[in-house]
């Protein structure tokens, strides 16, 4: 499993994914918004009117930080 985390300085629901990674010892990569993509891309990407953060894995896109809890929830991963 690998996920990126698309986010945004200052976004605590980025933070939260990021610390659930983290301690669950999960590969992940971080890309923040303005170093590493601009907001058009974010929005090409997920759509018009997407929320920080958005999760990836392996190529699927699993949502925000509440849906993404949720699968790893599912998978039993966490």
């Amino acid at each position: 499993m690998k996920f990126e985390i698309y986010s945004k300085p200052g976004c605590p629901y980025c933070d939260k994914i990021k610390v659930v990674m983290a301690q669950y010892k999960l590969d992940h990569t971080v890309k923040t918004l303005y170093e590493d993509f601009t907001k058009q891309e974010f929005y090409a990407r997920f759509g018009e009117g997407s929320t920080f953060p958005q999760v990836i894995e392996n190529d699927e896109h699993l949502g925000g930080c509440v849906d993404t809890v949720k699968h790893l929830r599912t998978r039993g991963i966490i």
